[in-house]
């Protein structure tokens, strides 16, 4: 009987579990499944060991009225119009900027507060209550949002217009951020608007907290831009202390033993008693970084690569020299240094560093000529290169295009003036001939070695100094480097003036434009050196006749009645301070010039012009060193010196008459 009570029961018990499951979960058979129909077979437990309680009927209703607005959202997101689609862009452009940038709204409301305070018709009240709210606003998030491109504009313009209390309170609250924000592409600019309004107090502050970092941030492209403003606000001692961080490690340890007037690199050596190598090697590691990145632009650098040109060794100058023979030069010769560092380039360089040196400046040549300092790189080439095909191809082809421009410029004309009459010490001051007669001691000749040369001075009117025969040496990779050329200058002057036909182009425009020239300040210059045939009378063989004509002209503007209106753009030739003096000069140095304006111009017309600046004009004929030139006026000139019209200090006559 127990085997048929067992085989009865099991099916009872099958059937009881089947109908216990089924009315645990007959109530919500009809109702979405969240769970795997697999996990039907064993019932979930609870916590306490009871069975999983289904979610209540209004938690389902929730969740079925979040996804019908889901859907319908999505619906309603797909744009059906290309307004609908703009708006929708800029929307979801705002919803990724809030959730990227921290200050969003911060830097919005800045913005739109900047636009206000930036108008030319603003009263100086209302900006000063917009900055006012603007910095109240950043108050203790400056560091944070300097370095957004909008944030950075607008503490740029309240650190230009806000009061000096509130100049300082954002000074002091990025003073410890200042190497961080000195590296950044926007916030470099804030920095340097700073420096700009910084007191003498802030400036030092923010220059000491730069020690230890001038070689890293001048390696970087953007902080290098910071070192720079720094090195020009700064002054003499400041600078020192910059540039002695570059020089070597021991001068930091011992700045205060040096003095300002120790400025030059050799004479701290010599007073700390430095080995030199020791500093060459630290500098060198210095210098390298940075000219492999191309950072050549700043006039710190080019102090500093000067001062190594001084102690550096043989073969350390010429790798420096062969790096910077590129289209690198062009970028460095506007500043002072800059400019003696590629007259160095150009004069210890080789022939094919040369011609890699001027075809880099193709195409700036007019730029150059009218810098004050990169004009004498050009002064140098037309100097010292030999190689006048090039020069002409490259250098005379651009400048002729723009002649008269280059006359009547105070430096362009230098170029002109170099060709007609070498180192001339009326238009090249004691500066810039001792910049032309630099040299680095280390790729000297033997004879010439030594500190010294590299800062000689001028000791003759035309800036010459001795050189070896031959005029040459062998720099450190073995090429032979030719300091100021082997070609004979006299015929490398011709070459580049007459043959190139630049002196004929010359000629015509002080022809055509002589009454223009005449009067400038700088111009007349360059004519004068025109009309007397130049240096060794290079003009009188080939433009004797073109000479002549401009001659001529000049006579017939001095020939032109006097004007009853003395106004400054009517003067007459005989009466501009400019002109008369130029004139004057032509009549005691070229007899030539002086036969034709008395023919033409004061013959039987002298006691016309014998008052004001035009008496100096007639005197001048008494005073020439041309005999013929004084007979011939003497007939006119005697008869108003007797009648005490024209007076003639009583040395001149004395000097004329023996």
């Amino acid at each position: 009987m127990a085997p048929k009570s067992q085989q009865n029961s099991k099916p009872k018990k099958r059937k009881q579990i089947s109908g216990n499951k089924s009315s645990s979960h007959g109530s919500i058979s009809k109702k979405p499944k969240f769970v795997d129909s697999k996990s039907s077979k064993s019932p979930r437990l609870g916590t306490v060991g009871k069975p999983f309680k289904p979610p209540k009927q209004k938690e389902n209703q929730h969740f079925k009225s979040n996804v019908v607005k889901a859907e319908a959202r999505k619906e309603n997101s797909v744009p059906t119009t290309n307004r609908d689609r703009r708006v929708q862009a800029k929307e979801l452009a705002e919803a990724r900027k809030k959730k990227r940038k921290r200050h969003y709204d911060l830097e919005h409301e800045l913005a739109r507060l900047w636009e206000e305070m930036r108008k030319r018709d603003i009263t100086k009240e209302d900006r000063s209550k917009l900055i006012s709210k603007a910095l109240e606003n950043m108050k203790g998030k400056i560091p944070e949002i300097a370095g957004s491109h909008v944030s950075s504009r607008v503490l740029q313009t309240c650190v230009k217009h806000c009061t000096d209390t509130e100049r300082d309170a954002v000074f002091e609250e990025l003073k410890p951020h200042f190497l961080t924000l000195a590296s950044n592409t926007y916030a470099v600019h804030l920095v340097k608007k700073m420096l700009d309004n910084a007191s003498k107090k802030q400036l030092a502050v923010f220059i000491s907290s730069l020690r230890g970092h001038v070689a890293s941030l001048l390696r970087h492209m953007v902080g290098s831009l910071v070192v720079e403003h720094a090195y020009h606000l700064a002054n003499a001692a400041q600078k020192q202390t910059l540039l002695q961080e570059l020089y070597s490690l021991e001068l930091q340890l011992f700045k205060d033993m040096v003095s300002v007037k120790e400025s030059r690199l050799v004479d701290i050596i010599s007073k700390l008693d430095i080995q030199k190598a020791s500093v060459s090697r630290h500098m060198t590691s210095v210098i390298q970084p940075i000219l492999e990145k191309g950072i050549v632009d700043h006039s710190i650098i080019h102090r500093v690569l000067m001062e190594y040109f001084t102690v550096a060794d043989k073969t350390s100058a010429a790798d420096v020299v062969q790096q910077l023979s590129s289209s690198l030069l062009v970028r460095m010769i506007h500043t002072k240094d800059g400019s003696r560092i590629g007259i160095l380039c150009i004069k210890h360089g080789s022939a094919k560093e040369r011609k890699k040196s001027i075809k880099g400046m193709k195409g700036h040549m007019k730029k150059i000529a009218h810098e004050q300092h990169a004009s004498m790189v050009l002064v140098c080439i037309i100097s010292v290169v030999d190689d006048t095909k090039l020069i002409r191809k490259i250098i005379i082809s651009e400048l002729e295009k723009d002649l008269k421009e280059l006359i009547l410029d105070k430096n362009g004309r230098r170029v002109l003036l170099q060709l007609l009459h070498p180192n001339c010490s009326r238009y090249f001051s004691p500066d810039d001939l001792a910049s032309l007669n630099s040299s680095i001691p280390s790729l000297c000749s033997k004879g010439e070695s030594g500190v010294e040369k590299a800062e000689e001075k001028v000791e003759n009117d035309t800036g010459e100094k001795e050189s070896e025969a031959d005029g040459s040496k062998v720099s450190a990779e073995g090429s032979e480097v030719v300091e100021g050329g082997k070609k004979d200058p006299l015929i490398r002057r011709h070459e580049l003036l007459v043959d190139s036909g630049l002196a004929e182009k010359l000629v015509d425009v002080c022809i055509n434009d002589a009454g223009e020239i005449l009067r400038s300040n700088f111009g007349r210059e360059v004519l004068y050196e025109v009309a007397t045939g130049g240096a060794d009378g290079i003009l009188q063989s080939k433009l004797g006749e073109k000479l002549s004509a401009l001659y001529e002209a000049i006579a017939s503007l001095a020939a032109e009645p006097k004007p009853e209106d003395a106004a400054s753009g009517n003067e007459h030739v005989f009466e501009n301070f400019h002109s008369s003096r130029t004139i004057r000069k032509l009549i005691l140095d070229c007899p030539a010039f002086a036969l034709t304006l008395w023919n033409k111009a004061l013959e039987g017309k002298s006691k016309l012009w014998a008052q004001g600046h035009s008496c100096k004009i007639v005197q001048a004929f008494l005073e020439s060193s041309d005999s013929n030139i004084r007979e011939i006026a003497r007939v006119e000139l005697q008869s108003l010196i007797d009648e005490g019209v024209l007076k003639i200090p009583d040395s001149k006559m004395s000097a004329n008459k023996s």
